[in-house]
């Protein structure tokens, strides 16, 4: 598993600026909130204090009410119709919601891919952003696409790296393999030309260690 990338002051400046408290400032960076403390109580405004305690919002200053209490979620309409903003919550939460009320087809809006995984029931799609703005579920901004046709018409569903590993199932040695033949694949190798019959030969050199 990659480590968590480091996070500049630079990084934590930007989330504080464009969030109301340290959870969501967190959530803005992509990182868990126990990794965005750690880096925000290392830097300090020009007052001393460190950026975590300064951000701190414990009232619930500026944040909808509903993101204090668990159990109750915002209306899908107020969100689709951008009353609340749509970063306070996980995507993949609110594409679930809007599958569950109808309000998305699950299915591929290209080419309608639908299959579902015997494992676990589950379809491969992914939302799409028309505008890639992902704060955005206006009806006419959101869809649901296959892996394929993400790929074909969106961009890469993976980085070069995770590609890289996903690929790579050969088998690295450490050491030199000592390979030897048997009397009869040195008589095929005679056979096929590929030794010059010399006795002292194993013929070793034609096999590929990898």
């Amino acid at each position: 598993m990659a480590k968590p990338k480091p996070l500049s002051k630079e990084d934590v400046t930007r989330a504080i600026n464009m969030t109301k408290s340290n959870r969501a400032a967190a959530r803005y960076l992509g990182c868990s909130y126990i990794h965005y403390k750690g880096y925000a109580k290392i830097y300090k405004d020009e007052n001393g204090v460190d950026l975590f305690t300064k951000h701190k919002n414990q009232c619930g200053k500026g944040i909808p009410k509903f993101l204090n209490n668990s159990k109750k979620e915002p209306k899908l309409l107020d969100i689709l119709e951008g009353r609340i903003d749509a970063s306070h919550f996980k995507p993949e939460k609110i594409k679930n919601r809007l599958l569950k009320e109808g309000l998305l087809k699950e299915e591929c809006y290209i080419c309608g891919f639908h299959e579902r995984r015997v494992s676990d029931y589950k379809v491969p799609l992914i939302m799409d952003f028309i505008d890639r703005n992902k704060k955005n579920y206006q009806n006419s901004n959101i869809r649901l696409l296959c892996y394929n046709c993400y790929y074909l018409n969106v961009g890469d569903l993976f980085t070069n790296k995770q590609i890289e590993g996903l690929e790579d199932h050969v088998v690295k040695y450490d050491s030199e393999v000592d390979w030897e033949l048997d009397e009869y694949q040195l008589q095929r190798l005679a056979e096929l030309g590929l030794t010059d019959h010399k006795t002292d030969d194993d013929g070793s050199e034609f096999i590929s260690k990898w």
